[in-house]
């Protein structure tokens, strides 16, 4: 099954209102940032967007949130480098927060995409994140108990792919993107090139293609870090 899609706008077009979506990345390693863009264009609204970080300068997810697309934030960093989009809205009564420890919010994308419905772990106890978590304790260490967490789509970067959507990653910016890529009822993967069929050695493959619903070829994408040192705006 031949998964590419020409363009991303097209990708994301099935993305509804009040959906949930995961967004790769750790700060712009590994962000879509082209398909976020084509998110913003295609105007759905009322998103939950689960990310590592609250986005940063004007353009990827501090653009969607400025566009007032995202009615709550799932992550675990929203001061970062520039949250100044976010901060303002969130001062503002404009968009929800939810903090999940790093550690957490991986093994709960991880979760949602094996089957496992939640966890103990003993991160946050004792601390406002465990306010009305259920608690256990095993050999005598208290711990809380979290539940996975899934999307309705993931959008995820990735260095290579091929039409079947198996795909690899370029060194850091792998980070969040393969969990999500698992967690996700429909994932949307955008790749520096894709490769005939066999171009990926089977070793070498980090998401297999079972993950992956749509597969979209961006030869040149947009570094966050390039884009807000140039003050770039989106839209």
């Amino acid at each position: 099954m031949d998964k590419t899609i020409p363009t991303p706008i097209e990708a994301v077009s099935a993305i509804r209102d009040g959906a949930t979506v995961m967004i790769g990345g750790f700060g712009g390693s590994g962000a879509p940032i082209e398909l976020i863009h084509a998110l913003i264009d295609h105007g759905a609204k009322h998103l939950t967007v689960v990310n590592n970080n609250a986005g940063n300068g004007h353009v990827g997810l501090a653009a969607l949130i400025e566009q007032g697309r995202v009615d709550k934030l799932i992550c675990s960093f929203p001061r970062s480098a520039d949250p100044t989009v976010f901060t303002e809205r969130y001062l503002a009564g404009k968009i929800a927060l939810e903090i999940v420890p790093q550690g957490t919010l991986a093994e709960r994308i991880r979760a949602g995409g094996a089957g496992i419905p939640a966890f103990y772990t003993p991160t946050g106890y004792g601390t406002q994140i465990a306010e009305g978590k259920h608690t256990e304790t095993f050999e005598g260490r208290p711990y809380i108990r979290e539940n996975w967490l899934k999307a309705d789509f993931a959008l995820i970067k990735a260095e290579l792919g091929d039409p079947h959507g198996n795909l690899t990653y370029r060194m850091a910016a792998r980070n969040f993107n393969p969990i999500m890529a698992m967690a996700a009822t429909t994932t949307i993967a955008q790749v520096t090139k894709i490769t005939p069929l066999g171009g990926i050695d089977p070793e070498h493959v980090v998401t297999p293609g079972i993950f992956v619903d749509q597969v979209i070829e961006v030869a040149n994408p947009a570094q966050e870090e390039v884009l807000n040192r140039e003050e770039a705006v989106y839209p």
